[in-house]
C-alpha cells in the first residue's frame, strides 16, 4: 500500500486515537487526525490525498454538509472514506459521495482494502489528468485502415455536443471509443457516467437514469440522484441502448428533445446539461422494422455514427493488441507472458467471435498458466492453434525438416515491426522445450535432435530455467 497524505476529520476523539494507533502500528506516517472545529481553524495549506470522515449517523444531513464543505475547500477530486459502525447500513445519500467505508471497530483487512481502493482511485485520476489525446488513443490500438478511420472520426466530433451512436459487435471496444470522445472534449473535467441499459431491470431503469424522490415507490426510503444528474456538465454513456424497453425509450426521447427531466415522484424539471453517447451491438434498423426500437429515437441518437470493426477484419492489429494487453497487466502488476512468433501467427488465424474482449481474456488466462513464461503454439488452447503455423508444417513434413520458404509462408512480420532479438530468444526457448518434450526429457537425445553439443544444451536449459527430471538418465 503506497503511502498518501491522509486527513481524518472526526469529532470522536477516542475513534481518532484508535485509528491513529492502528496506522502507527503499520508504520503509516503521513497522517493527520483532527476534529471538524479544529480543521475550520487550520490554515488548510496542505491539500491531503485522502479524506476520512467520522460523524454522528443520527444527523446524516450535518455530516453530508461537512463532507461537501471540506471537499469544496480543497477544490479537487479527493477519495472520501467514511467511518461507519459495522452493524449500520450506509445511508443512500452517501452512495455517490463516499468511495468506501471503514468499519468500526477497526479490522485490519477491511481497513487495508478501503485504503487500497483510495490508492487505486488516486492512481486512475492521476492517469486521467495526465493523459493526452495520443495516450488515450493507445486504448484504440492498431494501424489498420479501419481503426485509423475511427480515430479520425473521434477527432472530428469530440468537441461537438452532437449525439454519437457507436455501433459494433460485443467486445469491439465501444466504451473505449466513448471514453476517448469524452476525454478529448471540452467536457473532460466533468464526469463520464456509463450505464448499461441491458443490465438494469426495466422497472428500475427510470429511477436509475433520472433518480427518485423519497416515497416515490415502495423501498424509496430517501431521495436518490440518477445518472443524468451525476453526469451534469459531462457525458452520459448509454451502453446497449438497443436493449432499452420501449416505454423507457419514449421518456428518453423527451429528454433529448426538451433537454429537461424529472425525478421519479417529482414534477420539478431539472436541466439536462449533458452530452449523450449511445452504443449497441444490435442492428437498430432491423429492430425498428420488428417494432422493438423507436424510429424517432434512432434518428435523435444517430447524429454522428461510428462503426467499430470486428477484430477478424483487422488481423494486422492483433500483435499490437497483444503487446498492449501484456503491458497493461505488467503495469497493474498482474504478471506477464511472452509469445513465440508461431503462437502469434496462430492467433492471427483465429476468427475472434468475442473480439478484443476474448483476446484480453485469453491473455489473462495465459498469464496465470505461464507466469513470466514463453507461450508457444503448443501451449495455446486447441481452438486457438490455427491451421497454417510452423508447428503444423513441422508435423506434416515427412523429412522432419522445415525450409525457410515454409517458415516465411507460415507468418509475416507485423506492419509495425517487432523486436527480432526477443523473438529469436523466444523461438530458441520454444524449440528446446519441444525437443525435450519429444525425447521425454533425455538431454542427449534432445541435443542430437537439435544438432548441438549436450553441454551447450545443458547451459541453455539453465539459462531458460528448463530443468531436467531427476529420474531421467543423462
Amino acid at each position: 500500500m503506497i503511502q498518501k497524505k491522509i486527513l481524518v476529520i472526526d469529532d470522536d476523539e477516542t475513534r481518532r486515537h484508535q485509528f491513529f494507533t492502528v496506522m502507527d502500528f503499520i508504520d503509516y506516517a503521513d497522517l493527520d487526525c483532527t476534529s471538524y472545529t479544529d480543521w475550520e481553524k487550520s490554515d488548510k495549506q496542505n491539500t491531503p490525498d485522502v479524506l476520512i470522515f467520522g460523524g454522528d449517523f443520527q444527523d446524516t444531513a450535518l455530516l453530508v454538509k461537512r463532507i461537501e464543505t471540506v471537499k469544496s475547500e480543497y477544490n479537487t477530486d479527493l477519495p472520501i472514506l467514511l467511518f461507519k459502525p459495522i452493524e449500520l447500513p450506509l445511508p443512500s445519500n452517501f452512495s455517490s459521495l463516499v468511495l468506501s467505508t471503514i468499519n468500526t471497530p477497526f479490522k485490519f483487512r477491511q481497513l487495508h482494502q478501503a485504503l487500497h481502493m483510495a490508492d487505486v482511485y488516486l492512481k486512475s485520476m492521476g492517469e486521467t489528468r495526465e493523459a493526452s489525446s495520443s495516450m488515450l488513443f493507445r486504448s484504440l490500438v492498431g494501424n489498420s485502415r479501419s481503426i485509423r478511420g475511427v480515430r479520425k472520426l473521434i477527432e472530428q466530433v469530440a468537441n461537438s455536443d452532437a449525439n454519437v451512436l457507436i455501433l459494433g459487435e460485443s467486445g469491439t471496444g465501444k466504451e473505449v471509443v466513448a471514453r476517448n470522445l469524452h476525454y478529448n472534449s471540452n467536457r473532460r473535467e466533468k464526469p463520464f457516467v456509463p450505464v448499461n441499459c441491458g443490465a438494469i431491470p426495466p422497472d428500475l431503469l427510470e429511477s436509475e437514469l433520472f433518480g427518485h424522490e423519497k416515497g416515490a415507490f415502495t423501498g424509496a426510503i430517501s431521495s436518490r440522484l440518477g445518472r443524468f444528474e451525476m453526469a451534469k456538465g459531462g457525458t452520459l454513456f448509454l451502453d446497449e441502448i438497443g436493449d432499452m424497453p420501449l416505454a423507457m425509450q419514449v421518456k428518453l426521447l423527451r429528454v433529448l428533445q426538451e433537454r429537461v427531466f424529472e425525478r421519479v415522484g417529482s414534477n420539478k424539471s431539472i436541466p439536462a446539461d449533458i452530452r449523450i453517447i449511445a452504443a449497441t451491438h444490435h442492428d437498430l434498423e432491423k429492430e425498428i422494422a420488428d417494432g422493438r426500437f423507436r424510429e424517432d429515437l434512432y434518428y435523435r441518437l444517430n447524429v454522428f455514427p461510428i462503426d467499430m470493426p470486428p477484430l477478424r477484419d483487422r488481423v494486422e492489429d492483433i500483435p499490437l493488441l497483444i503487446n498492449e494487453l501484456i503491458t497493461r497487466m505488467e503495469h497493474e502488476q498482474r504478471g506477464s507472458v511472452r509469445f513465440t512468433t508461431t503462437a502469434i501467427a496462430a492467433l492471427c488465424e483465429y476468427p475472434w467471435t468475442g473480439n478484443v474482449r476474448e483476446l484480453s481474456n485469453l491473455i489473462e488466462r495465459l498469464v496465470i498458466m505461464f507466469p513470466y513464461g514463453v507461450v508457444d503454439v503448443r501451449d495455446l488452447p486447441h481452438k486457438f492453434r490455427g491451421t497454417n503455423t510452423v508447428e503444423d508444417i513441422r508435423e506434416s513434413n515427412t523429412t522432419d525438416t522445415v525450409t525457410n520458404a515454409q517458415i516465411e509462408e507460415a507468418f509475416r512480420i507485423p506492419q509495425d515491426g517487432f523486436d527480432l532479438k526477443e523473438h529469436l530468444i523466444n523461438l530458441e526457448y520454444s524449440l528446446i522445450k519441444q525437443a525435450l518434450d519429444d525425447t521425454d526429457g533425455v538431454v542427449a537425445h534432445a541435443a542430437k535432435r537439435l544438432q548441438m553439443r549436450r553441454t551447450t544444451l545443458v547451459e541453455k536449459m539453465r539459462k531458460y530455467g528448463l530443468q531436467r527430471p531427476e529420474s531421467v538418465a543423462h
